[in-house]
């Protein structure tokens, strides 16, 4: 729990880590911060990290990025075409024994698209497995930017991460957030393509983190 009494020293309340995606290429541009090739191995180490970072009242690990998130180049814009079986054999396997074993108070989505839909705006990722099959009670946040997409999409195939979508998701929180963000949420409210009701609970899940991280 070294990590954790650093933060408190410092006054920081979540730690952005452990990053815990499976390593599938020994070229990977963020291999040293991932555990292994296999999903049971990174799933153990994400969840004995996270344990001692959270052994310190207040503090909290932000596990990331969920999911399928295993290359670098062009990250923001890759579309990760996988199967069911693979991803629930592989690639969520790790997250799920982390979020059952250690209850992170925070997880952190990821900038690609899985089978053509945005990470951040995957109701069946964030909401159907995430909360409703795994049980987890923290906050979901974004990628830094994933809205914005951090230069722009020109050229690209695929399109930012939308906002709306992101909380329609049970995506609780955008980072870093911007007017942009707040407009494309309330005009989703206004128009009907967004309910009060998902934006309320993203609120709740954040004011719950707020409570827990206060303790």
């Amino acid at each position: 729990n070294l990590i954790g009494e650093e933060m408190d020293a410092l006054g920081v309340d979540l730690w952005l880590a452990p990053g815990m995606n499976i390593q599938r290429n020994p070229l990977g541009g963020r291999n040293f911060e991932y555990f292994s090739e296999d999903p049971l191995l990174s799933g153990l180490c994400a969840a004995a990290i996270t344990r001692g970072v959270q052994r310190v009242p207040g503090k909290g690990a932000t596990i990331k990025h969920l999911a399928a998130n295993n290359q670098e180049t062009n990250r923001s814009f890759n579309n990760s075409y996988v199967s069911e079986r693979a991803l629930r054999e592989i690639y969520l396997k790790c997250f799920e024994f982390c979020v059952r074993e250690s209850r992170p108070l925070a997880l952190m989505s990821s900038y690609n698209l899985i089978n053509g839909i945005h990470a951040a705006n995957d109701h069946d990722l964030l909401t159907a497995v995430l909360r409703n099959e795994w049980g987890f009670e923290g906050a979901v946040m974004t990628d830094w930017g994933a809205t914005s997409s951090l230069g722009g999409s020109s050229g690209q195939k695929y399109g930012s991460t939308s906002s709306a979508l992101c909380i329609h998701a049970g995506n609780d929180l955008i980072m870093p957030g911007s007017q942009r963000d707040v407009d494309q949420i309330l005009a989703a409210l206004a128009d009907g393509s967004l309910s009060l009701g998902a934006l309320q609970r993203c609120a709740a899940n954040l004011l719950r983190l707020l409570v827990r991280i206060s303790d």
